[in-house]
């Protein structure tokens, strides 16, 4: 059966989802349930940190992996671990027994793109598409998973509705975890109708090549980022809202679930916006004032406005995801983009990981909103050095762009660099 680009992109936009949905509920029932198992908030992040610790190693395996072997048989693989995860975790209330599930598994203190699933399926998509719509398939990419997480996160109300009929909140809080191993027997199902042999024509190349330079200083820059994120993970946001404010579950799922719906339109403007003023730009100037609300909401003593200066930085924060898989893409050679997926991605989650464990122990202490100060400063030093480093690195929309310009009479940038290569036709011409 021949498969086109947009069929391949349909079955992983669906398994984005289906995958989104247990991230969702996933980042306020993991904290739940370990706190009323007896977990205090350090030990809650000691999980946290294996969990994206475990997540750094295997995406960094599965991006070297999607080299050498099948990408669909790659995907069957990681959604069957996912499905192993929603059973195990509830099966298991010791700390040195979760730890390790923790690392292992797909669950994370973060929703978003992040996994072992996400540089094979953004392999896939980036197969085939042209430069011109490279853009716009990774924000679709994107949307269809957190327009799900926005679901997942209503979702995870469904605990304090089972225990109105009668269900025991433990016993309703592991029901979770067997739907989010369900939604994992759903992706193998979605991965499944791809087409076989996807890793074919790249076997036997070096994993990275003429673009080894730009994707490590990428990957540090990435890792700042991420680094400055750890401290402000979604699961340890909503323990500091009940803990801070006292939130119930069901007003947390809701104010998830409106910085999802946030987020997930946020990735079709940052589409408009990167047409305009480039990719590299879009990253960095939508990103400072989100960090900006992040510090101030550590100040805030009145819930609503703390609510509101999260939900503007969930409104920006999330532009420059699409943007920043669609760079990475545009500037390594076809060859390069499972390997430079994986090394771009692996070390964000290494760097992820090591936050929530000190930010986990200062939510306990009388400086609860110091690591929300660390993240919004930290993540603003990364936006300003990404911009010095690369804003003369171009992909080739930007420099088609100005070529055109140049031709019409445009100013001529100066030292200006050119992006590693273009995506070539099937006829091996660039295009």
């Amino acid at each position: 059966m021949t498969f086109s680009s947009s069929n391949e992109a349909f079955y992983v936009y669906a398994a984005r989802a289906a995958r989104g949905f247990g991230d969702g509920f996933a980042v306020i029932i993991l904290p739940a349930y370990l706190t009323e198992i007896g977990f205090d908030p350090f030990r809650v992040g000691i999980i946290a940190a294996a969990a994206l610790l475990g997540t750094a190693l295997t995406t960094l395996a599965a991006g070297f992996l999607g080299k050498q072997h099948d990408l669909r048989n790659l995907l069957l693989v990681t959604a069957f671990v996912m499905l192993a995860t929603g059973v195990a975790i509830p099966s298991f209330e010791q700390l040195a027994v979760l730890v390790p599930i923790a690392f292992v598994g797909t669950m994370n203190p973060q929703a978003g793109d992040m996994g072992m699933m996400v540089p094979l399926e953004q392999a896939v998509l980036a197969r085939g598409a042209r430069d011109e719509d490279r853009t716009g398939i990774f924000s679709r990419y994107s949307l269809s998973g957190d327009l799900a997480t926005a679901a997942g996160t209503l979702a995870a109300a469904i605990p304090d509705a089972l225990t109105s009929f009668g269900f025991s909140k433990i016993a309703a809080l592991k029901a979770m975890f067997y739907l989010y191993a369900a939604l994992g027997l759903l992706s193998a199902l979605l991965y499944q109708a791809l087409p076989a042999g996807q890793g074919e024509e790249t076997r036997g190349q070096a994993a990275l090549g003429p673009s080894r330079w730009i994707v490590y200083r990428l990957a540090a820059l990435f890792s700042l980022d991420a680094f400055a994120g750890g401290f402000a993970v979604q699961s340890l946001v909503a323990l500091w809202l009940f803990q801070r404010f006292g939130l119930s579950l069901s007003a947390v799922s809701l104010f998830y679930f409106c910085t999802s719906i946030l987020n997930a339109f946020s990735y079709l403007v940052a589409v408009r916006i990167a047409k305009r003023v480039g990719l590299v730009n879009t990253m960095v100037f939508t990103h400072i004032p989100s960090n900006l609300c992040l510090i101030i909401a550590a100040f805030v003593p009145s819930l609503p406005v703390v609510l509101a200066f999260l939900l503007i930085r969930a409104a920006l924060s999330q532009m420059d995801v699409p943007t920043r898989t669609s760079y990475v893409m545009a500037v390594v050679t076809p060859a390069e983009r499972p390997a430079a997926a994986g090394i771009t991605a692996a070390p964000r989650s290494l760097a992820l990981s090591v936050g929530p464990a000190l930010s986990g122990a200062l939510l306990g202490t009388g400086l609860s909103g110091l690591p929300f100060v660390i993240s919004g400063t930290l993540k603003t030093v990364y936006d300003l050095a990404l911009l010095f480093v690369f804003r003369h690195i171009k992909p080739p929309e930007e420099q088609d762009r100005v070529s055109a310009s140049n031709t019409n009479g445009g100013p001529v940038p100066h030292n200006r660099q050119h992006s590693i290569c273009r995506n070539p036709s099937s006829d091996g011409r660039e295009r």
